[in-house]
């Protein structure tokens, strides 16, 4: 599909709408991510990412009242897939095998 890529605090954002399971404003999607990451961003710095979210195309929001709600464009799973598939291209040059062999190889060394 091609996917922008995502920061590592566009991606917290992203996936705490994604985990919301609903339309968020930036007060609630601020407080949950502020909780699950344990940060202490502002409303501003929040709203800084959401809007390069909707820039990317992961979002859009529309005004309900007095505040913006956020509405998802692009499914987690479609970009989980689209990220594990361009980190076996590089890593492992797209095979499959080998990535699945280091994953196993990885876990049993930390058992």
């Amino acid at each position: 599909m091609g996917f922008v890529s995502l920061t590592d605090c566009e991606e917290m954002v992203m996936k705490t709408v994604w985990d919301a399971g609903e339309e968020l404003g930036l007060t609630d999607i601020t407080q949950r991510v502020n909780e699950t990451y344990h940060k202490e961003w502002k409303s501003q710095t929040v709203s800084t990412f959401l809007a390069r979210l909707v820039r990317k195309g992961y979002l859009q929001h529309y005004r309900k009242g007095r505040i913006f709600l956020y509405q998802i464009l692009v499914e987690q799973e479609d970009y989980v897939g689209e990220m594990a598939e361009r980190f076996v291209e590089f890593w492992h040059r797209g095979d499959r095998e080998e990535f699945l062999e280091m994953l196993k190889k990885g876990r049993s060394d930390k058992q």
